[in-house]
């Protein structure tokens, strides 16, 4: 619940994502947030993944253009800025950060950043755009809750045992456990059921989707630490600093 009733307003969480099942039906992920009718996720715009320059040719490029950043970057940033300037209160990018990538984790995180950080920090808004990851895809959080699986899938499995963001490719194990898997259809079915507090109920897993929704809760003003975990859990220290960052309600 809200820290003070008297201050009750709804707020507006806008999506950047990179997935085409989240560019369909992320929102769902959020749903036990939404229930309390403080706040309403929406997907604004589907991006392409960005990860680390690396090439010495592009960088000098950069440099010459006279831009601290690509224009690729560049648009993230401004779309930030013009939903922010129109009504939206919070922008999240949520990237999948896929097992070939998390070695770079800090450097794919930073460039996001960066993005943010470049154009809405003269305006003061850096705050209120975060960046945050499925680790390693949205498809690996199904796990946590195998009922929902086994719902729309008709498997038999039961919760997986350790931490579900360590799982090599979850999507690669949906379609061999059910060779018709859709991650659209499917996923969208399975996602509307998933149980996120129950995702989130072992304090020592999940470190990157804890790290979303204590991000969130803090941004709506709102105590959620037993639902999920917020003030004993795990978080991702790469994407922590972004908690901190945001000024008390």
């Amino acid at each position: 619940m809200m820290n003070d009733s008297s201050t009750w307003r709804i707020f507006k969480f806008s999506l950047l994502v990179t997935g085409k099942g989240e560019a369909q039906f992320l929102p769902r992920l959020f749903r036990s947030l939404m229930k309390e009718r403080c706040c309403v996720f929406e997907v604004g715009r589907r991006i392409p993944q960005l990860r680390p320059i690396t090439s010495e040719a592009r960088k000098v490029k950069i440099v010459g253009s006279g831009k601290q950043i690509t224009e690729r970057d560049e648009e993230i940033g401004i779309w930030a800025r013009r939903a922010l300037s129109s009504g939206v209160d919070y922008v999240l990018l949520i990237d999948d950060l896929e097992h070939d990538s998390r070695e770079d984790v800090e450097s794919v995180y930073q460039r996001y950043r960066t993005a943010f950080d470049t154009i809405l920090g003269p305006a003061g808004l850096s705050h209120r755009a975060s960046v945050h990851f499925l680790v390693n895809m949205l498809e690996a959080y199904y796990f946590a809750h195998a009922d929902a699986i086994n719902t729309v899938l008709g498997t038999t499995l039961s919760d997986h045992e350790g931490d579900v963001e360590e799982i090599r490719h979850p999507k690669n194990d949906l379609k061999k456990l059910h060779p018709g898997f859709d991650e659209i259809e499917h996923g969208r079915a399975i996602l509307e059921s998933l149980d996120v507090p129950r995702v989130l109920s072992n304090p020592e897993t999940c470190r990157s989707l804890r790290t979303l929704f204590g991000w969130c809760s803090r941004a709506i003003g709102c105590e959620f630490d037993d639902v999920y975990q917020l003030a004993i859990g795990r978080y991702l220290d790469v994407t922590r600093p972004q908690i901190d960052s945001l000024p008390a309600h």
